[in-house]
């Protein structure tokens, strides 16, 4: 009894110093950038409205649905937990997926966007208006911010922080090159904006064209390394629906096998798309 007491009072001291004591900056820091990080990637994916923790709830919902759906079919909780995880997954797995896709036609539409800008500003076209013209004779898909742009310019007049909101909602390296060029014009002035923006119109295009190529011949590596990944996954859902698999699985050492299984797709995945992405221009100018 008096060990129990001495154990009880020393994790009640442990937990009043632990109260008392700073808290470490570094995972605020941390959990900061992840919600940074987060944020940038909806607004890549085209869905500047949504908050990192509506995604991460989002998270929570799919798998806690994917857990019922796989206890309801197979009666294993342990089989349930691991097909909850991807379940878990899968609405930031559809986030990258869209982010890619955005990526890939952002990158054929930019050099119109540049070449639009640069005939603007070749016509003798204010910069705020140079820019808000986009939103009507732009690209489709870039119609939307740049129309934000000129309704912001319109009711404000401040051309640096419109700049900046535009910059946030398309969250794109090559958006940021096109916004400081033109925040320098603005602020210091120079004729050498129109063959600035042309020559990055041409560099625009050439990049896109090379990695078109690549992923074109990158892709069904890919295709294949992730159909590899995901066969033995889909080998177990059918199992699953027979009663001898479930008592197998159910088992300690059958959700070690699972667990270690698990971990070793997660692994083998993060290393294929470590070795097949392709170089990426980072956002310097944010």
């Amino acid at each position: 009894m008096g060990a129990i007491l001495g154990v009880m009072l020393g994790i009640g001291l442990l937990l009043v110093w632990d109260s008392t004591s700073p808290r470490p900056r570094r995972s605020r820091s941390t959990r900061r950038h992840l919600t940074e990080r987060t944020a940038e990637m909806l607004g890549q994916a085209g869905y500047p409205a949504m908050r990192p923790h509506q995604l991460w709830m989002l998270c929570l919902l799919t798998g806690v649905v994917g857990v019922a759906a796989v206890v309801v079919m197979s009666g294993s909780a342990v089989i349930a937990c691991a097909f909850g995880l991807f379940a878990a997954y899968a609405p930031v797995a559809m986030v990258r997926a869209r982010r890619r896709q955005r990526t890939v036609e952002l990158r054929d539409v930019w050099p119109d966007v540049v070449d639009n800008l640069a005939s603007a500003v070749r016509a003798g076209m204010s910069l705020p208006d140079a820019v808000a013209q986009v939103g009507q004779r732009g690209p489709l898909s870039l119609r939307a911010p740049f129309r934000r742009f000129a309704d912001d310019y319109r009711a404000t007049g401040r051309f640096s922080e419109c700049l900046d909101d535009l910059k946030r909602a398309l969250a794109d390296p090559v958006a940021d090159r096109v916004v400081e060029s033109l925040r320098v014009a603005r602020e210091v002035g120079g004729s050498d904006l129109g063959r600035v923006l042309r020559t990055l119109s041409q560099f625009l295009r050439e990049d896109a064209r090379t990695r078109a190529e690549l992923e074109t011949r990158q892709g069904w590596t890919v295709n294949a390394a992730r159909l590899a990944l995901a066969a033995p996954w889909v080998v177990v859902a059918l199992l699953s629906l027979r009663p001898e698999t479930v008592a197998a699985y159910d088992t300690t050492g059958g959700a070690l096998v699972l667990a270690v299984g698990g971990g070793l797709s997660f692994a083998a995945y993060r290393v294929m798309l470590r070795i097949a992405r392709l170089p990426t221009e980072e956002r310097v100018l944010r």
